[in-house]
């Protein structure tokens, strides 16, 4: 039986392969390239993208279960729901989408509310599946690696009601955990939600205190400044993602991204070893600075 990985060249998906690999699971991968996709030995290649229908008819053909992962684009929800509908038509009973957490609170927020609307889709057409619902991936700090570096301050607006920062290896082994768990299973399991957090949730203050003392030198929280961070995304992104990653950033602020009672105990035991924490990542980008 075959697991198909879309997204299987990201950040989080290769990941989720190379843990899938490492277990023995039969993988294939959807690409859009494949002469550049550099997956491990074994993983079987199927080129194509998910708003692609004759292409996804042809990957999920054979595939017993599906690893769905929409990067943030302005159709990432139609995306989902063309991906969902065809591996429904597939006859696909054994789904894992990677959705965010508190979905359901950052309702204002695009790339929030359209997979907010994608695990109601999943529940509504009664889809076996397990939603995945990662808080902030402390990965997305190596783009500001060089600001704390050459800077002196901590530029991300986190706020101060803190963040569950969860690392991105620590991700992609849950999913492919998950994805074994449900491909393995005589019967398509129900459907169940689990937050991915990291082991601790931590403040603006709190990340540059840990940049500052992995750096041995002092490192400034820059502040919630959502509207300079905005003004600084632009230079590197479209504008509609940027005021996307704003509106993200002022729920950050307001609501931030705290665990439920349960979540990091939860994850330590499905993983059977600890949570990587921001300190460790920190401790990893300072080492080969």
């Amino acid at each position: 039986m075959t697991i198909l990985v879309t997204g299987a060249t990201g950040t989080v998906g290769r990941h989720v392969v190379d843990h899938l690999t490492k277990r023995g699971a039969d993988v294939r991968a959807l690409v859009r390239d494949p002469a550049n996709a550099n997956l491990p030995g074994g993983v079987a290649l199927a080129k194509g993208d998910l708003l692609d229908v004759d292409s996804l008819r042809s990957a999920m053909s054979g595939v017993s279960t599906l690893f769905l992962l929409n990067a943030v684009t302005p159709d990432e929800f139609t995306q989902a729901l063309v991906a969902l509908n065809v591996a429904r038509e597939a006859g696909i009973e054994r789904i894992v989408y990677l959705s965010v957490i508190h979905s359901d609170v950052y309702v204002n927020v695009p790339h929030f509310a359209g997979k907010f609307a994608v695990e109601r889709m999943i529940e509504q057409m009664g889809l076996n599946a397990t939603i995945l619902r990662p808080a902030y991936f402390m990965n997305n700090d190596l783009t500001i690696k060089d600001v704390v570096l050459n800077y002196g301050v901590y530029p991300m607006p986190v706020g101060a009601k803190g963040l569950a920062m969860i690392d991105a290896r620590d991700i992609g082994e849950i999913a492919a955990v998950e994805l074994i768990r449900r491909e393995q299973s005589a019967t398509p399991l129900p459907l169940t939600r689990i937050n991915l957090v990291g082991p601790d949730t931590l403040t603006g203050a709190d990340a540059a205190a840990a940049w500052s003392d992995m750096l041995g030198r002092s490192i400034a929280y820059g502040g919630d400044d959502t509207a300079g961070f905005e003004t600084n995304l632009r230079q590197v992104m479209p504008s509609w993602m940027a005021f996307d990653m704003r509106l993200m950033a002022e729920r950050f602020v307001s609501d931030g991204m705290v665990p439920d009672d349960g979540d990091v105990a939860r994850l330590t035991a499905l993983l059977g070893r600890p949570l990587r924490s921001y300190r460790d990542f920190v401790a990893e980008i300072a080492a080969s600075a």
